[in-house]
């Protein structure tokens, strides 16, 4: 049975909240040190990598990853969401500095890795407080606020509900996630952001598959992202199970990544603007679907073990996984766990989303409609 706009979106939403939970105790780790660690591969929620010494354990403290805890990935989706039910329209970069800037500053939430309701701003990290201090006090044109911070993840990580909103529509979501990702991030980091939110849109079609998700996301990528999309692509489509695709999978993207092969340590030319370079976390995170064949326990499992950035490589696996087959794909237990431990109900942004989701396509039917009657107008007035 083909899933409905509504149970796409609940997938989606809660699919990308439970691969962040699942990917935030590993995040930054290898997939040999997480074998070490855990005594083998990731298969659900674990506890922090640190044991109970999480609260003093560097790099990690203050922050309690694991356990089920969602991380700023999903602070940040809900959050946009929250701006969607203001807007209930197309988004775009003013929106970002009009409602997403003062959600970030003005609303206190409660946040799972600390514990505590805080102000998003507490959690999230410097290229995402970048929003504040440019837009917010800085009074940047929010179009081209982004230029100058490090181009990494952060934009595209909660670019989610843009594709749901623009659902089978990937072209509409790459140019609206593109508009909203302007005030955060510039040359391939806006570029993801848009590439992601087009992938979740086309998973969103009916009928569509993991291989027609990648061809969606890749027809629109630009430059190195289209690149690396490509070469990962061609290297997942060799491999069914995730284990054997981890260091090929790596080794696909490792030329356009800038972060280079330490994780913790990045290059000297990490993050930096390029026409050449891609993020890391979408290539793989499209390669795992591709190797996990859209299933979304073998999709985010197999980018929760690839380590790394995982907790952002998991959460846009599980988005688009989520959105290709629905909330059935998503494991029950795993949901309830993450709600219960984050505190947070994870079915109510995918509510708020939905009844918005429908109010914009009825809106654009109608905006659609009067520029039908106007070409007619214009083209019968030429025939005469």
């Amino acid at each position: 049975m083909t899933p409905t706009l509504d149970d796409r979106i609940t997938g989606s939403l809660l699919g990308a909240a439970v691969g962040d939970a699942l990917g935030g105790p590993v995040e930054g780790y290898t997939p040999e040190q997480i074998v070490e660690r855990h005594g083998g591969r990731v298969t659900g929620v674990v506890g922090p990598w640190n044991g109970d010494a999480w609260r003093t354990a560097r790099p990690i403290a203050p922050y309690h990853k694991g356990d089920g805890h969602v991380t700023d990935d999903t602070l940040m989706t809900h959050a946009l969401i929250r701006v969607y039910e203001k807007v209930r329209d197309h988004l775009d970069a003013y929106a970002v500095a009009d409602h997403l800037v003062p959600e970030l500053i003005g609303n206190p939430v409660w946040i799972p890795e600390l514990e505590a309701e805080a102000l998003p701003l507490q959690r999230i990290f410097l290229a995402e407080k970048w929003l504040v201090a440019r837009l917010h006090y800085g009074h940047v044109d929010p179009r081209e606020a982004g230029s100058g911070n490090i181009v990494n993840c952060g934009a595209a990580m909660y670019m989610a509900p843009v594709g749901l909103i623009n659902a089978a529509h990937p072209e509409a979501a790459y140019a609206e996630a593109l508009d909203i990702a302007a005030p955060h991030q510039s040359s391939y980091g806006r570029e993801a952001a848009g590439v992601f939110a087009a992938a979740v849109a086309a998973a969103c079609a009916p009928g569509a598959t993991a291989e027609s998700v990648v061809a969606a996301a890749g027809s629109l990528a630009k430059d190195g992202t289209r690149a690396a999309i490509e070469s990962v692509a061609e290297v997942a489509a060799r491999y069914t199970d995730f284990e054997s695709a981890l260091t090929p999978l790596r080794q696909a993207v490792a030329p356009f990544d800038t972060v280079g092969p330490d994780y913790r340590a990045p290059s000297l030319g990490a993050r930096r603007p390029s026409r050449l370079h891609a993020i890391e976390e979408l290539p793989i995170a499209l390669g795992m679907l591709l190797v996990g064949g859209g299933d979304y326990r073998r999709t985010v499992l197999g980018a929760v073990n690839y380590g790394r950035d995982c907790d952002s490589i998991a959460t846009m696996a599980g988005a688009i996984a989520g959105a290709l087959a629905g909330e059935s794909a998503v494991p029950t237990a795993w949901a309830k766990q993450v709600a219960e431990a984050s505190r947070l109900d994870l079915h109510a942004p995918a509510r708020a989303l939905t009844a918005v989701a429908h109010e914009v396509f009825a809106r654009d039917t109608a905006r659609r409609r009067a520029h039908e009657s106007a070409y007619a107008t214009l083209t019968s007035a030429a025939v005469r």
